[in-house]
């Protein structure tokens, strides 16, 4: 920063404001953390609001980016703020108007101060504005009429004292000039005071004659140097005496007085004494008040006749310090004397020192290092001397400690680790003690929250945690809950659970066990068995959502206890299926001989597989005993011959658990004494077994075969059902598309070629009969299509007989008719073809043609299948409206009609048909309709 403008600055003050001024930058040079630079400004008072004062970023060297991030601000001292900042144009502004005289009053220079503070890291400026004054103010006289009364024996040159105008400008601005007009008798002389103010003096320059004018009015006017000017006037009055020729005389030109600032009204300041050399009432001396400022009229009042000067009212060290006061001494003829006095308010320690919080940081983190600044305080004292001297201070065992970094600036600092969770708060009590007599103090206590740093992982109750669950549990079902503790808050402490990733026996923990991420529920996943996995052991996690995140991990072992879900299995003896097993016993065994032993064991553990064993039925009860704990069977009696040699026990196994689970066992015992004889008494065992085996399956068997054939009926009416029923729909709507019908495919079966050939007939219909028209195509494997099926019946039986009647419309007769028969195409020459087999065709020339009454049996065999056909479609298609195509068949390549109406005679005869050799005629595919029509026939 450049500090030249100081030096500048420096030879137009008074040496004792340098040294000020140096004293502070050496403060400033010592504590560069805190203070960083000043600035300077002049600006004319009476701004208006918005003005701009100076560009304090660019002369603080400072970025506009840094103002804004650390929230540079003004702190002021007192209550008004005159400057504002505008961050974000680095700019001082005028907030409010600026009164110079209301601010200094006559001081010169008038300057206020303030402090730019900027956070992160804390910076702080100092800002001095100097307020020039403008001549915003006119002269102004106490009185606007003065009255004097002069003895008509004062001497020329003579001294008459006026009260001089009041400027509140300074300067050039204030009182300049004085002019007095309307009169021949007084001059105006104008003094200057030590402190640079001026009085004006009216002196007399002729003699006054009372007898020619008693009276008479000047005009005194009071101007100022400013531009523009501004002036003002008081009339004086002066009234001319007689003969008084001795004016008082103050014994003292100057009196100088000190009072205490909280000394009570009333309290007798000084006494102005004058005295004049006249006697009688001329001798009669009054004292009054020449000039004074208001606020000393208001403060001081003097006793006319004594000339004793007393407290008015209440004194203020803070807000003047100083007053003076000229008193006038007049006798009864009007001469008068002046003299001054001089009072001097006296300090006393009666303001408490000021706290002033100019940046406070409420929270502070618990990682702060020792030495971070906490807030910036500004403390004061408006006492002088040892009154305005301030120690501050906080109190004890707290990690914190208050420094002076400037002139009544202090910085609370950290002085030690801090935890918030030992200490989550602090309240730091702010003392501030003058060294006044007696002392004053004053405090403030402020409230710092240690704000939480992820600095405490979570923690377990226990070091190890197990849960008993016992088997065949429903899955999802909670097995324990664990649950972790977090010194942190906030987030720092919002823990998240989980499991670690591990394997039991192979299968990764997580298949066997979930864990809730919010509340450390474990839940099993799947059904446990004692009997496969008697425990496991897996680690949960705990995490907290610190930024690191802290975690903690804590094992779990889950104890699967037993349930009685298993019933005893035998070992033996074994339960074979198709061999039968016997124990013989002979017919000499004694009592308690053992037969055999019943082996049985149960994979569930504890009492649930503590076995017993008891016999529920034997043939004979009184022959055998079963041990109840060892599942011995041993006679229990001698064996007689009486006894039968079959014998079949049945022997219960059962379990200790609750509820018990049992299985049985048949045993065969043979009371014999040789192998044959037990085989003639066991022969019938294996057929008893038989009878109901696979009895079951064949149940099952038959209910699916019996369920099938039911649908499959049921699906098959359905179909019908629906088909007969679109049927019916399709008919009876005129307005559906054309439904073609393919008729027939006939071929010559009697023909000696070896190739294949067909003929397509293809009729054209809607489903209203009464347009319908049907139209014979030539022989073709491809469909042909009317498109303009829209003719009527009666329209088309018109077009027939037009055509048979019109032979010149007739096409010629084709070529092919006139190739020998073994090169001509027909069915003749087609093979006997399969019925249902695929028809072959061909373009070639077919070796036998078929003959032209042939030709006319198939197309007649066509005609009769058309109207079969056509006669099934539904009761709309009968003879009525559909024209019988058999009276009038057309031969494809021929002139010739025939006709099977006797009553119409042809319309040309057939040329005599060549020999061949006798062929059948060729059959047509039949339809549905026709094979009914042709099994009618074979019945009849």
């Amino acid at each position: 920063m450049d500090f030249s403008f100081f030096h500048l600055t420096c030879s137009q003050w008074r040496t004792g404001l340098c040294l000020k001024w140096k004293a502070m930058l050496i403060i400033i040079f010592i504590m560069p953390d805190m203070v960083l630079g000043q600035a300077r400004y002049s600006i004319p008072e009476e701004m208006p609001e918005g003005s701009v004062v100076g560009n304090i970023a660019k002369d603080l060297g400072l970025e506009i980016t840094r103002l804004v991030s650390g929230k540079a601000r003004i702190v002021t001292k007192g209550s008004r703020q005159y400057v504002e900042l505008n961050r974000d144009k680095g700019i001082l502004m005028v907030k409010e108007r600026i009164d110079r005289e209301e601010l200094c009053k006559q001081t010169v220079p008038c300057s206020f101060s303030f402090e730019v503070i900027i956070e992160n890291p804390i910076q702080l400026y100092r800002v001095t504005v100097e307020v020039r004054d403008i001549n915003d103010n006119a002269p102004v006289f106490p009185r606007e009429n003065v009255h004097l009364e002069i003895s008509e024996i004062a001497a020329s040159g003579t001294r008459f004292s006026l009260e001089s105008a009041v400027d509140l400008d300074v300067g050039v601005n204030g009182v300049q000039n004085y002019a007095l007009k309307m009169t021949d008798h007084f001059k105006l002389e104008i003094q200057s005071k030590p402190d640079g103010r001026k009085f004006v003096e009216m002196i007399l320059q002729n003699q006054l004659d009372r007898e020619k004018q008693e009276d008479f009015t000047m005009l005194l006017i009071a101007s100022d140097g400013g531009d523009p000017q501004k002036s003002g006037t008081v009339r004086i009055h002066v009234t001319v005496l007689d003969i008084n020729d001795n004016a008082p005389v103050c014994e003292r030109a100057a009196y100088n007085v000190e009072i205490l600032e909280n000394s009570p009204v009333g309290t007798v300041i000084t006494t102005v004494k004058a005295h004049d050399a006249d006697k009688g009432m001329n001798g009669h001396v009054s004292y009054s008040f020449a000039y004074s400022s208001a606020e000393a009229s208001d403060l001081f009042e003097i006793n006319a006749e004594n000339g004793e000067i007393r407290l008015l009212g209440k004194l203020d060290y803070e807000n003047e310090r100083k007053y003076e006061i000229h008193v006038k001494a007049r006798d009864h003829g009007g001469l008068t004397d002046t003299c001054k006095v001089m009072v001097e308010i006296i300090d006393e320690n009666d303001n408490s020192p000021t706290i002033q919080l100019m940046s406070f940081s409420n929270t502070v983190p618990e990682n702060a290092p020792p030495g971070s600044t906490i807030a910036v305080i500004n403390v004061e004292d408006a006492d002088a001397g040892k009154n305005g001297l301030v120690q501050c201070s906080i109190n004890q065992d707290i990690p914190f400690k208050i420094e002076s970094s400037l002139t009544d600036y202090y910085t609370l600092v950290t002085d030690g680790d801090l935890d918030r969770e030992s200490f989550p708060e602090y309240n730091i009590t702010i003392l501030a003690t003058d060294e006044g007599v007696p002392k004053r103090r004053s405090n403030k206590t402020v409230t710092v929250k240690v704000s939480d740093i992820n600095d405490n992982s979570p923690s377990f109750p226990h070091s190890e945690y197990q849960a008993v669950i016992v088997e065949n549990n429903s899955p999802g079902v909670s097995v324990f809950t664990v649950k972790a503790n977090d010194a942190d808050s906030a987030l720092n402490a919002r823990l998240t659970y989980f499991l670690s990733d591990s394997d039991v026996g192979g299968t990764p923990v997580s298949l066997l066990v979930s864990v809730n991420p919010d509340s450390g529920v474990i839940q099993a996943l799947r059904s446990y068995d004692y009997e496969q996995m008697k425990w496991f052991k897996f680690n949960v996690t705990a995490r907290d959502g610190g930024s690191p995140p802290l975690s903690s991990e804590v094992p779990v072992t889950v104890i699967i206890q037993d349930q009685n879900d298993n019933a005893p299995q035998i070992l033996y003896p074994i339960q074979s299926g198709g061999s039968l097993v016997a124990e013989m016993v002979p017919r000499a065994a004694d009592v308690g001989y053992l037969v055999t032993k019943v082996v049985a064991v149960d994979v569930d553990s504890g009492q649930n597989a503590w076995l017993s064993y008891k016999l529920q039925k034997a043939t004979d009860r009184a022959l055998f005993e079963v041990g109840a704990q060892n599942g011995e069977i041993r006679t229990a009696r001698q064996v007689t011959d009486k006894d039968p040699v079959k014998q079949k026990l049945t022997v219960v196994v059962e379990d200790n658990g609750q509820p018990s689970r049992s299985a049985t066992v048949n045993v065969n015992v043979a009371v014999a004494d040789s192998f044959p004889e037990v085989l003639s008494e066991f022969t019938d065992f294996t057929h008893e077994k038989e009878k109901n085996e696979n009895l079951t399956f064949y149940l099952v068997l038959a209910l699916a075969a019996v369920s099938f054939l039911f649908i499959c009926c049921l699906v098959v009416i359905i179909s019908v059902k629906i088909y007969r029923w679109r049927q019916s729909r399709l008919f009876c709507q005129s307005n559906l598309p054309v439904i073609p019908y393919y008729p027939p495919h006939y071929a010559d079966a009697g023909g000696a070629g070896t190739l294949q050939r067909m003929y397509n007939y293809e009729v054209c219909m809607t489903t209203d009969s009464r347009k319908s028209d049907c139209k014979f195509a030539r022989p073709s494997n491809v469909l042909l299509m009317d498109q303009s099926c829209t003719e009527t019946i009666q329209r088309a039986m018109k077009d027939k007989v037009s055509l048979e009647n019109s032979p010149d419309e007739q096409k010629p007769p084709s070529n092919d008719w006139r190739l020998p028969p073994n090169q001509r195409p027909g069915p003749s020459g087609a093979v006997a073809h399969p019925e249902g087999a695929p028809a072959v065709t061909g373009t070639g020339p077919w070796p036998n043609p078929p003959t032209e009454a042939e030709q006319l049996q198939a197309l007649m065999a066509a005609a009769n299948e058309v109207s079969e056909a056509t006669a099934t479609l539904g009761p709309r298609y009968n003879a009525q409206y559909v024209p019988d195509y058999r009276q009038n068949v057309y031969i494809p390549g021929s002139t010739a009609t025939l006709t099977t109406n006797p009553q119409q005679p042809p319309q040309q005869a057939l040329p005599p048909p060549q020999a061949l050799p006798p062929a059948d005629a060729p059959k047509a595919a039949q339809t549905p309709a026709s094979k009914k029509k042709s099994a009618k026939k074979d019945k009849k």
